[in-house]
């Protein structure tokens, strides 16, 4: 069963059965928004969002993952690669980031989704964006934070996983930010650690 998380709502990691989760993937899709009138169509360019996730320990970055660096360096943390274009929207992911919770390094408390626009669009140029959590064991999806309103923003900080005692919780944060790369970001993200 899938949780439709909204802003600032936290869902717990665990099973359906119980039990703490193994490996989950953060999906992400987007569409470009449809264009009116001929000239906006005929000038219209693809939308290139980027999925980033930044691991922090006691609020400090430790690793970062993103279309060029695609593992962590503990291996924790994959990236599957750069879609450049997008369009899954309410379908499947357009790009993914699968996280081994288990082989997470004990000193990573946080692990935070970032998603900005690299060829520089904003969010109002972007429609059915939205972030999954999926149980790779089974392929379930157990959360979802869909975007809503667009705006002048070129990113998103998206959600964070983090633990919670023996597990792990994930946050909605849907904040809006400016930066092409998750560099830019970082200030952003701090406030949300």
């Amino acid at each position: 069963m899938t949780i439709n998380l909204t802003k600032g709502q936290q869902v717990s990691l665990t099973k359906s059965g119980g039990g703490e989760l193994g490996v989950v993937r953060m999906g992400l899709g987007w569409k470009s928004a449809p264009r009116k009138g001929f000239l906006a169509r005929l000038t219209a360019r693809d939308i290139d969002l980027d999925a980033s996730a930044v691991l922090f320990a006691g609020g400090q970055p430790q690793d970062v993952v993103f279309f060029q660096h695609l593992t962590s360096d503990d291996g924790s943390v994959q990236h599957t690669g750069d879609n450049r274009v997008g369009g899954a929207g309410e379908g499947g992911d357009d790009e993914s980031i699968v996280v081994d919770l288990r082989r997470v390094p004990a000193h990573v408390d946080q692990i935070v989704f970032t998603v900005n626009s690299f060829t520089g669009q904003t969010f109002e140029e972007v429609e059915a964006a939205f972030c999954r959590l999926v149980d790779e064991s089974n392929g379930q999806e157990l959360a979802r934070y869909t975007l809503t309103g667009g705006g002048r923003h070129t990113a998103q900080i998206m959600a964070k996983v983090q633990r919670a005692g023996a597990g792990w919780q994930m946050t909605a944060i849907g904040a809006a930010a400016d930066g092409r790369t998750f560099q830019d970001l970082m200030p952003a993200v701090a406030q949300h650690l």
